[in-house]
C-alpha cells in the first residue's frame, strides 16, 4: 500500500486523532499556564497563544513561556542558600542613606540583597574604548583572581584581547574563572576557550543550552556583566566583550554604554553575585577572606548593588526603578534600548508625568531586534499621551541602561526597562546616591539629547495603520519581550 493510499484510507482516523491529540494538549498547557502564570496579561496572552496556534502554542509555551518554576531555576534556588551559609561576611559597615531615599536602600537591601556601603570610588564611563582598556588594565594587575561574566563574549579581536589578558594571569598561577551565557554567547569558540583552559583558568557555561538539565531552554539567561579584580575591585554596566561595542559594526555604528569601575565595600557584592552564579553552574564554592579582603575606603560615594532574576520571587531592580520614578519630584530620565514595561512601570511614568515631573525616555532610532523595538513603539504612544517625553538616538546603537531620579539617585548597570530585564534574566544594577555621580551622567544624558531626535506625540499618533498593527501585534509577546 502506497503511503497516497494509506492517507487516503486512514484520513479521517487522523484527523480525529490529532483533533484529539490537539484537544488534551491544549487543554493540560492550558491548566499549566493558569498554574504558573500570576500576573493576567502574560496568562491571556500565553492562553491565547496555545488555543491560536494548534500544537506550536503549546509547544512555544514550553520553549519560552513554562520556566518561572523549572528544575535549573529551584536548583538554583537551593545553591544560592547554601552559598551564602558558604561564604565569609565581609564586616564592612552599612551607611546611611538620605532619609528621602532610605525606601529606595530598603528595598534594594530586601529579601536578601545588600545594604548601602559607603567609601566607594566609582569611575563612569560612557564609551567602550576607555571601559575596556581600564579592565584589561584591572586583568593584568590581578594578583590573587579574576573573575569575569559576561552575556555575550565574542571571537573577535575584541575577545581575543581579554583572552590573552586572563591567559597571561591564568600563567602567573592567578586564578581566573570565566563564565558565559550559553545563548548570548552561543558562537564562543572552543578553541578560544581552550586556550584559557590549557593556560590553567577555569571556564563554564551558564544554563547550557543543550544540557540534559536544561535542554532548550531558552529564556532564563544570565544577562550580567561582572568583572571582579581581587575581590577588590569591579566593573559592571551594560558592555559586553565584541568589536561593536567599539562602534565597529556596520550596521550599528557608534556604540553608546554606560559602564563603571567600583572600588571599595561595593565590589564585595559584585564579588558574591558572580561567586554564586559560579557555584551553580560548577559546583565550586570559593569562598573566605581570600575572596573578600578588607576594603576601606577609597572614595565618598555610597553604592548599592542590587540583583534581580528568575530564582527570586522579590524582583529587586525592578522595585527600585518603579519607587524610584515615584519618589521624583523634579525629574526622571531613562536610558534603555528596549522599552516594554509591565502595567506598574508605566503606570508610575505617566503619573510622575501628569504630576509635573520630567520624564524623559532615550531610546532606539535603528533597532537591532524588531519585535522589541515595535512593543516599545506601542508603549511609546502611551506615555507620550500622559506627558512623557520620548527621544530617539541617531548617531548609533544606544545601549545605556539606567534610570536619574531629581539629580540625587541613579540606578545604572544590566537591567533594560523591559519584562525580560525584570522579569526573565539574572541581572546586575548599582544604586548611587550620591548627587556628584548622578549630575555626571546627566550631562551625558543631555549631551545624548542633543544628537536625538524628540517624537512629536502628534504626528506620531498619525503614524500609518500598518504600522499600529504591527505594534498592537508585537506587543502581545510583552511579557517574554
Amino acid at each position: 500500500m502506497s503511503l497516497m493510499d494509506f492517507a487516503s484510507r486512514f484520513a479521517s482516523d487522523i484527523a480525529g486523532t490529532l483533533v484529539v491529540l490537539d484537544f488534551l494538549l491544549v487543554a493540560g498547557t492550558l491548566v499549566w499556564v493558569l498554574h504558573i502564570k500570576r500576573e493576567s496579561m502574560s496568562a491571556i496572552a500565553w492562553s491565547l497563544t496555545v488555543l491560536l496556534v494548534p500544537f506550536l502554542g503549546a509547544v512555544l509555551f514550553f520553549l519560552f513561556g513554562a520556566q518561572s518554576i523549572t528544575r535549573p531555576i529551584k536548583r538554583k534556588q537551593r545553591k544560592k542558600s547554601a552559598y551564602k551559609r558558604l561564604e565569609t561576611e565581609d564586616g564592612e559597615p552599612k551607611a546611611d542613606v538620605p532619609a528621602r531615599w532610605d525606601t529606595l536602600a530598603r528595598l534594594g537591601h530586601h529579601s536578601g540583597g545588600f545594604a548601602v556601603t559607603g567609601g566607594n570610588a566609582v569611575t563612569l564611563y560612557h564609551d567602550g574604548h576607555p571601559a575596556y582598556d581600564a579592565m584589561l588594565a584591572a586583568i593584568r594587575s590581578a594578583e590573587r583572581h579574576v573573575h569575569i561574566q559576561f552575556f555575550i563574549f565574542r571571537n573577535d579581536e575584541s575577545g581575543q584581547r581579554f583572552i590573552e589578558a586572563l591567559c597571561e594571569c591564568a600563567r602567573r598561577k592567578v586564578e581566573v574563572r570565566f563564565l558565559y551565557d550559553s545563548v548570548g554567547s552561543y558562537n564562543i569558540s572552543s578553541r578560544m576557550l581552550g586556550r584559557l583552559r590549557d593556560a590553567g583558568g577555569k571556564v563554564a557555561a551558564f544554563l547550557p543550552l543543550f544540557g540534559p538539565m536544561y535542554r532548550l531552554r531558552v529564556n532564563l539567561r544570565n544577562h550580567r556583566k561582572i568583572l571582579v579584580i581581587d575581590g577588590r575591585i569591579a566593573f559592571t554596566g551594560g558592555l559586553n566583550i565584541g568589536d561593536e561595542y567599539l562602534g565597529k559594526h556596520r550596521k550599528f555604528g557608534p556604540w553608546r554604554d554606560t559602564f563603571l569601575r567600583v572600588e571599595g565595600p561595593a565590589t564585595h557584592g559584585l564579588q558574591r553575585i558572580f561567586l554564586e552564579d559560579w557555584f551553580f553552574a560548577t559546583e565550586e564554592s570559593p569562598h573566605g577572606s581570600r575572596y573578600y579582603p578588607k576594603a576601606g575606603k577609597p572614595g565618598k560615594s555610597l553604592v548599592q548593588v542590587v540583583h534581580s532574576g528568575p530564582d527570586d520571587e522579590y524582583k529587586a531592580i525592578r522595585e527600585t526603578y518603579f519607587a524610584g520614578i515615584l519618589n521624583a519630584r523634579k525629574r526622571v530620565w531613562i536610558a534603555s534600548p528596549y522599552f516594554v514595561p509591565d502595567a506598574g512601570l508605566k503606570d508610575a511614568m505617566m503619573l510622575a508625568a501628569r504630576s509635573g515631573v520630567d520624564v524623559r525616555f532615550l531610546g532606539l532610532f535603528r533597532p537591532d531586534k524588531w519585535m522589541p523595538y515595535l512593543a516599545a513603539r506601542f508603549y511609546w504612544a502611551d506615555v507620550m499621551a500622559a506627558g512623557v517625553k520620548v527621544y530617539q538616538y541617531t548617531p548609533g546603537m544606544m545601549h545605556s541602561k539606567y534610570v536619574l531620579v531629581d539629580g540625587e539617585w541613579a540606578s545604572v548597570g544590566s537591567a533594560n526597562m523591559d519584562n525580560r530585564s525584570l522579569a526573565l534574566n539574572f541581572e546586575a544594577n548599582c544604586q548611587f546616591f550620591d548627587e556628584g555621580l548622578v549630575a555626571e551622567m546627566e550631562r551625558a544624558f543631555l549631551d545624548d539629547l542633543e544628537v536625538s531626535v524628540r517624537l512629536d506625540p502628534e504626528v506620531f499618533a498619525a503614524r500609518p495603520l500598518v504600522g499600529r498593527l504591527a505594534e498592537n501585534a508585537a506587543r502581545l509577546f510583552s511579557p517574554v519581550l
